[in-house]
């Protein structure tokens, strides 16, 4: 029985990149001979055991067989027999296809280092492609490592696989999962390019994929194309090292925009009702988390009022807190904040422009929160006030304090 490091510990290692999740494969061994020595069973699909002490993901040496379409449509065949370099052979690309033994010394059978160098991300084998997950996988690493370029070999394989209909076998948790984890990487908008270049974006994110080449008004926008500013708001979210819900937020709030009538374009009048009910079927189709589609929701119905409001009136400002929830969620307004200034900035020639929107609102919803709703309501009661005259007596103090506010 032999143990080898392998995967995103030794690539992140090479790089210089520290705390990276450390996997094992186990070269000579059975499952009986695995529980006997303490490690505990974990793997559904295939032979995988968790270190008795460390916790560790120790994974029997496999080899796969491609038999139906999608992720799932493998035999897989763990033995004692299975060679170090015949487990390496299956992995997605060469960069991960490096092992490294309890003295440091390393295996790599498909040149992953002198890829890290070269910083290219290059397929192992022909079996890439049997795996329509692994295009994605190729996307986020994509973002995780943005001058890292995807081979030409590489690039034309995938392309092939797209126009085969291997990814439209992906199911939604798979496609959440891995498009979730490019949009916290470092350069999100690599994510969106790859996918874009071989096809892969049009059948995973069609909305966003009509984006591209869809003009938008200079004045507002100087990079003009609708795609590109999209990208460019997702590396303003990394830049703020922003939540998921703020991404997903970024990468939506302009959805309806790839629905203007050509005729109305290049302006986009109501376009923040067509990104909700796009987002909508966005998050039914990739079952998106219900705290990402809230947020989503918020800032992409209301961005463009947010961003206009230092120009409201105080009973504008309570309609917009209002429509945000903002006064029962001010943790989640702030993160419609964090996604506005993001869009602000996401533009050609404006990443460092000021955005004082977002101290301006924060301020005003801690006037309208500083008003004692059960003070108000038992005046308001004592004064026979009764159901909705209750709420019309709250609102108006709370308007009183965001004109004070405003003054002051």
């Amino acid at each position: 029985m032999q143990t080898y490091l392998v995967g995103g510990a030794v690539r992140d290692a090479l790089l210089g990149i520290q705390g990276s999740d450390r996997d094992w494969v186990v070269v000579g061994s059975t499952p009986e001979a695995m529980v006997a020595k303490g490690f505990v069973p974990v793997g559904k699909d295939f032979p995988v055991f968790l270190h008795p002490q460390t916790k560790e993901e120790y994974a029997l040496a496999r080899t796969e067989r491609k038999t139906a379409p999608g992720y799932k449509g493998f035999v897989v065949h763990a033995a004692p027999d299975v060679s170090l370099e015949q487990d390496l052979a299956r992995r997605d690309l060469t960069i991960n296809a490096i092992a490294q033994d309890a003295q440091g010394e390393r295996t790599d059978p498909f040149g992953g280092e002198r890829d890290l160098q070269l910083r290219v991300l290059r397929h192992v084998s022909d079996a890439f492609r049997e795996d329509p997950v692994r295009i994605l996988r190729l996307a986020r690493f994509a973002a995780r490592f943005p001058d890292f370029q995807v081979a030409p070999e590489t690039q034309a394989l995938m392309v092939e696989m797209v126009q085969a209909g291997e990814v439209k076998a992906l199911v939604a948790e798979r496609v959440w999962q891995e498009l979730a984890k490019g949009l916290m990487a470092r350069q999100p908008s690599r994510m969106l390019q790859v996918l874009r270049d071989c096809g892969a974006l049009h059948i995973l994110l069609p909305e966003v994929a009509r984006l591209y080449g869809v003009p938008q008004e200079a004045k507002h926008h100087p990079e003009i194309d609708t795609g590109v500013h999209v990208e460019m708001v997702l590396d303003q979210c990394a830049l703020m090292n922003a939540s998921l819900e703020v991404r997903f937020s970024a990468l939506c709030h302009d959805l309806g925009k790839g629905s203007t009538h050509p005729e109305a374009l290049p302006r986009h009048i109501g376009h923040e009702g067509r990104s909700v009910k796009l987002l909508r079927g966005v998050c039914e189709r990739l079952r998106v988390p219900q705290t990402c589609k809230e947020l989503a929701e918020v800032v992409a119905r209301e961005h463009c009022h947010i961003h206009g409001c230092l120009g409201l009136s105080a009973e504008a400002v309570l309609r917009l807190l209002v429509r945000c929830d903002a006064l029962r969620r001010p943790e989640r307004f702030a993160l419609a904040l964090q996604a506005c200034q993001a869009d602000a900035r996401g533009r050609l020639g404006l990443e460092l422009r000021p955005y004082p929107q977002a101290a301006h609102l924060s301020g005003l919803l801690q006037a309208a929160l500083s008003v004692d709703n059960t003070a108000l309501s038992d005046e308001a009661m004592q004064r026979g006030l009764k159901g909705a005259h209750i709420g019309q007596h709250i609102d108006a103090a709370r308007v009183q304090a965001l004109k004070a506010a405003m003054m002051g």
